[in-house]
This record gives C-alpha cells, structure tokens and sequence, in this order.
C-alpha cells in the first residue's frame, strides 16, 4: 500500500480523504492557500505545504505548484478529490510524468469524459440513449441562436469542461438565450479556463438520476446503485439520496447496464459516475459521466458499507476489486443536504464572514462532512458549501425526519446559510411523495425563502419554549440576589408573549409530580421537560411526549427562536411592561429605496448602465462574481441612473453603495 498521499484540494472533502488514508494507515500531505493556512484540512494532515496565492486560479488550479509540492514530500500519490484539477488531464499525466500515481482514472477517460461534447459522441456510439443536440461547440451568440432553432427551446447553454453547475443557463426564448449565452462562457472561463459551450436539449420536468460504479485495472466493474439528485438550483445540487424513490427495479437496471457499458467503452477504472436525465414516463437520457469522487458520494456509502475514497486508493495502488456485485447489499435509505453559506432570504447570495459559533449534530444516523470548525472564515475566494449533513435510517420517511431534527440541532452563526430552507424543502409534500423535477426549487422558491415568513401549525409550541427559557433566567437571577424566599414567590407565573405585535398570555408552574412544567398558552396546554442548561444556544424539549430541537438567541426580554426551518422574534414581557411597550415610539428605518447596494463582497464584473440613464423594472444593472459564481443584479422599478460609484474590476464590500437612483 502508499506510504504517503498529497491531496490536492481543500476544505471538507480533503478532510474526507485524511480520514479513510488514517484508517487504512496512510500518511497525507495536506496543500493550502494563504487564506487556508490554519484550515482543518492542514491541521488534521501529517504534513502540508502552502502553495500561496488567494484564489483558487492562484494556488489550487497552479499545477507547478502542486507537483512542486508532490516532489518536496516525497508522497507516493495523489488523490485530487472533486472539483479544482479533479477532471484535468493535464494534471494526471504531469503527476505521472513525476514518477507518481494518479489516483483515479486513466488519462484516456478523463479526456474523453470530460469533454460533454465528445463524451456524448462517444455515448452515442455505445448505444448509449443521449440527449438531442450537444454534438458541436457554439463559438458566438449568432451560432447559438441557429442551433436553438434546430433543436427548439427549452435548451440549456453548458460548459464543455463544466461540472457542479457552472457554465450552465437555461433559455426558453431568443431574449433569455442572448441574456445568459455570454453569462455561460464568461463563467466557464473563470471557472474551467475553458470557454467552450455546447447546447442542448432541456428535459422538461426531469429528473437527475446517477449511477455510481467502481472498476479495477483488470477489466472488473461493479455499480453501488443510483443516486437522486433532482433538488437543484442553478444546477448545483441541494439535497441528495440513495436510493432513488422514483426508480424502480426494471428502470434502474436499464440504467446500470448503460452506465458499465459506458465505463468499458472507454476503458475506465476507478471510481466514477454516470448521470442521467429521466423524464417523467421513465425515459432516461445519457447526461454526462463524471471522472471523479462525487460530492454526494456518502449517502452511497451509508446505504453499501462500502468506503468509496479506500476504493479508489486500492484500485490506484493496483489491487483487484475485493467484491463481486452479489457482495454488494443495499439497506435503509440516506439523505444528504449540502449546508452552503448564502442568504435563502436574498434569492441565495452568497453570505461570507467568520463563524462566530459551530455546534454540529451527533448521533448514530447522523454524518457531518465539513472543513471548518469554530472561528473558520467563510472566503469570497472559494466555493460558499460549509459541509455535506447526512441522515440514514431503515426508511425514506424516517430518515427525513432524521434530517429535519438534525437541521434543527446544527448551530451556525457569523454567516447566513440555507439550513431553514433545507428543512422547508424536506416539510413538502411533493418532497415527501417525489413528486417534483429539477425545477422544484425556482417553481417553489421564485423569490428564495425567508424563514421569519414560515407559518407554524405548532406555533404554541415555540412560545412555551419562550416562556420556559425566560422563566429559568429569571429564577437564577433571583436566585442570584437572594431574592427567593419561597419558590416563585419572587418570580411571577404570568407572561405576555408578544410575536409580531400579537399579545398571548400565557402561565408557567412546576409540574412537582413528573418534574416537568406545565404551561398555558392561551387556552393552549402543553407540558415540557428539559434538562436544558442557561447559556447553551441549542435547546431540545419533550412537550407533549414528543422530542423537539430549537436554537435559541436571548437578549433579556427578546428571544430569537428557530424550529423546522422557521425563525421567530418573541418578546416576554410581564403585563406591566407589556403596556409599557405599547407606548414606546418606534426606530426610523432608514430609506434605501434610491441605491443599489451590493448585496454581497465580490467583484463587479460588469456595470450594465449609465449615468443619467432610463432603466425599466427587471432590466440588468450589474454583474457581480462571487464564490465563482457570477450574480445578475436587476432593477427593482422603473427608474433613472442618478450617479454611479463603482468601477468596473472592483472588489465591493456588503452594502457598499454601487449606484444611486433619481
């Protein structure tokens, strides 16, 4: 076996591979940026060496700075992980130019593969069911609108050399294919160095179905089943899981004898993954293969047993598959939901900054994939994912339960993320029954999600916790100052909870009997049981003989509280002072109509406008790229450029003013 692995890349998924190299008793080489510097995945390493460099176009896509590094350890081999040089070929053949052993793929695959037009092509020539159109390069916007006529809309402008979503618009007429056709080369470009876009075909109401397999260097192959992963936006997948509720036994063996005849053709080996486009009467269409370990690859290993990433180092290494496909179990079912730094409540901009307070989720069905711990900084530089949150259970249903509570167990503060709107998407119905294509979430979430706008059925449920968590810090208080001569005889028993400007009243009293409480709210009982301590952000109840989880944020008589994907702002007040609140005058907000503020830190790629300039509602203003994404800001009215602040080629802080109107 190696000695000793150089993982090029970063984050949770270098983290991932330290793991399985550690168990199987393999050193590892950790590379990092400047900014990854005190990054987990160089402090769990045994040894790293920093490349330099900000961006990733400075340091991890540098491939002379990665062999460098390869040479100086002296490791045996390189494991590339997803993304970054993961699929480059040039790559693979300098590591094995060095006297170093790739691991994954032979050079021939990745070419081949990662090459969408080429790789249809191939697919094509296997026998392999392709999507219409895809088979040339479009050089310019007079092309691509020839070829949409061909082909007919919808159709979806990809990167050749794309994958985890860039490079990919979606048009449904003329005006949106001249929109996004130079979004989607400029974006290919900066994040593949690749400008080469192709059209094709868009599946209506489709879903994206994946074949993971595995294949030794002795021509065996064997496939661990598929994987759903249908909730996506932009492209970029949101919530995963194996196996798919939509598949049944007859499709998914139609898909994985595609998917090995697939890797024979091109004589793979490693590991690998075959997408496909299923529409809704079981047609499945050849989407792409991708040469690498994919970002959802744990929900395949919980449902298997089987270590994907120790695959791949055995496979490299040269070792035969220990396993025949009649060895392969499937059990259960797991979820993944990829946990990204963006504010659901701004249509999903990225949120960047230092996580202030981290508290992952445990237990026996649980599995957390991150990079970052406590006081980690979230970078513009890099993708906005914080870690891939995993559940698994014996059934679809309870593992989405599993989901729902963990979500509500994971504390992340210093920056927004999307975990309210995960648990929003796994409450929904057509969720539940698979009801639902790739545009779930742009049919479901036009506007993102706000999770201060959710409406509870169980909304008691959350004030009694209000009522219980300022009861306690109010018994201590008075505790505190020798101020409880007799129990509650200090501490009143009857609140107000005010929530967005509703009064309920509401009694607390210990239940001395079951050493719980009892609390009325409204005309609503419920009784609670917590073992909860003061202080502790996260807080986890039995009411009513359920078990619940919630967060919670105080600031004397106001309370922050998040349950099932939903925020709430409380007050608690006693009647007096609930009367005395009444009469307080409140603050001035402050009149933002007349700017354009950015959203988000990032470069403003392209200022749209002009001074003195008449725009009309939705039209193009700027484009702002962050965390290689690139963000369309759009007007909001009809309105006149007043003035113009920023340069194009700036780096924009958030909120910092980019242009004001008349």
């Amino acid at each position: 076996m190696f000695e000793k692995i150089l993982i090029a890349n970063r984050g949770e998924i270098a983290c991932r591979i330290i793991k399985t190299a550690r168990k199987m008793g393999v050193k590892t080489v950790a590379i990092c940026s400047d900014p990854d510097l005190n990054s987990p995945h160089v402090n769990l390493a045994d040894e790293y060496f920093n490349i330099g460099g900000n961006t990733s176009a400075e340091s991890y896509l540098i491939i002379e700075k990665i062999i460098d590094a390869l040479k100086k350890s002296n490791a045996d081999a390189v494991h590339p992980g997803y993304g970054f040089l993961s699929e480059n070929v040039n790559f693979r053949e300098e590591v094995h130019k060095a006297g170093k052993i790739f691991i994954g793929p032979p050079s021939q695959a990745i070419s081949l593969m990662g090459d969408k037009i080429e790789s249809k092509k191939l697919a094509k020539s296997a026998s392999v069911s392709v999507v219409p159109g895809g088979l040339d390069v479009i050089k310019d916007l007079k092309q691509a609108l020839k070829e949409a006529k061909k082909i007919g809309y919808p159709l979806m402008v990809k990167a050749s050399a794309g994958g985890g979503g860039k490079g990919m618009r979606i048009a449904f007429n003329d005006e949106e294919l001249k929109e996004n056709f130079n979004s989607a080369v400029n974006e290919a470009r900066s994040s593949f160095g690749d400008d080469r876009v192709f059209i094709e075909k868009f599946i209506e109401f489709p879903k994206h179905i994946e074949i993971q397999v595995l294949g030794d260097q002795f021509g065996n192959f064997i496939h661990l089943g598929e994987r759903e992963c249908t909730i996506q936006r932009r492209h970029q997948k949101v919530i995963e899981e194996a196996p798919s509720f939509f598949v049944d036994e007859e499709l998914r063996n139609e898909m994985v004898s595609h998917a090995i005849k697939l890797a024979k053709a091109v004589s793979y080996y490693s590991a690998g993954t075959v997408e496909f486009v299923v529409d809704k009467n079981k047609n499945f269409y050849f989407l792409e293969m991708n040469t690498r370990l994919q970002v959802e690859h744990p929900v395949t290993e919980l449902i298997t047993n089987i270590d994907i990433v120790e695959q791949m180092i055995r496979i490299a290494f040269g070792e035969k598959l220990s396993y025949e496909q009649k060895d392969i179990k499937f059990s259960g079912s797991a979820i993944e939901c990829r946990i990204y730094a963006e504010d659901s409540s701004k249509n999903f901009l990225p949120s960047i900054g230092r996580l202030t307070r981290y508290i992952e989720p445990s237990g026996k069905n649980v599995r957390v994939d991150s990079g970052v711990v406590e006081g980690s900084e979230i970078s513009m530089f890099y993708d906005p994912m914080i870690s891939k949150l995993c559940t698994y259970s014996n059934t679809r249903k309870s593992s989405i339960n599993e989901m729902i509570n963990a979500l509500d167990r994971y504390l992340i503060e210093g920056v927004q993320t999307n975990k309210d709107f995960l648990s929003n998407i796994l409450q929904n119905e057509n969720f539940e029954k698979s009801n639902y294509s790739t545009s779930f979430i742009s049919e479901n979430y036009k506007e993102g999600y706000d999770s201060f706008n959710v409406t509870l059925t169980d909304k008691q449920k959350i004030h009694a916790v209000a009522v219980f968590v300022n009861y306690k810090y109010l018994l201590r208080a008075a505790s505190i100052s020798n101020q409880l001569k007799g129990f509650n005889k200090t501490v009143g028993m009857n609140w107000q909870v005010i929530d967005k400007g509703k009064i309920i009243n509401s009694k607390i009293s210990f239940n001395n009997f079951n050493k719980s409480y009892d609390i009325y709210i409204g005309k609503k009982y419920l009784n609670l049981k917590s073992n909860w301590n003061i202080g502790h952000p996260l807080f986890s109840a039995i009411i009513d003989n359920n078990l619940s989880y919630f967060s919670i944020k105080r600031n004397g008589p106001k309370f922050l509280i998040n349950h099932n994907g939903s925020s709430s702002e409380l007050l608690v007040f006693s009647k007096r002072h609930a009367e005395l609140n009444e009469i307080m005058i409140p603050r001035k907000k402050e009149d933002l109509s007349k700017l354009l503020l950015a959203p988000m830190p990032g470069l403003l790629v392209s200022l749209l406008v002009k001074e003195k300039q008449i725009v009309d509602e939705n039209q193009p203003l700027a484009i702002i790229e962050a965390m290689k994404m690139e963000n369309i800001i759009r007007s909001e009215k009809k309105t006149k450029i007043k003035k113009i602040n920023c340069s194009e080629g700036d780096s924009l802080e958030v909120d910092q003013i980019i242009l004001e109107f008349e």
